[in-house]
């Protein structure tokens, strides 16, 4: 029997985060997707499979560090509020909560986006 590659863990830790969460219009999930280069958020209603808002480090001019999520994690905070939403379900995806991703969640709660 051979061991499960390293992708193949990666995907199962999505599936096993996804499961137990959705995004509806109310409540939309908050996807997080770090790089090497560049952290992204998004806000998505799974129920019509749509992006209702998204940032990214890009867009805040900021470096891949926990300031830069700090900004990333505000903008997102912002465009919420701008898009009449206020809760969310935070999806880590396969990534440890911790560092940027915590750093992130927290500038979002900061701004005003509950979960």
């Amino acid at each position: 029997m051979s061991r499960p590659t390293k992708s193949q863990l990666r995907q199962a830790r999505i599936r096993r985060v996804r499961t137990k969460i959705r995004g509806t219009p109310e409540r939309p999930r908050m996807s997080v997707h770090r790089s090497l280069k560049v952290i992204r958020v998004q806000l998505i209603d799974d129920s019509a499979g749509k992006t209702l808002a998204a940032a990214s480090s890009l867009e805040a001019k900021a470096k891949l560090t926990k300031e830069g999520a700090k900004k990333v994690g505000a903008i997102i905070a912002k465009k919420a509020k701008d898009a009449k939403i206020i809760a969310a379900v935070f999806d880590r995806g396969p990534y440890k909560y911790h560092g940027r991703i915590k750093e992130l969640a927290d500038a979002a709660r900061a701004g005003g986006l509950q979960f």
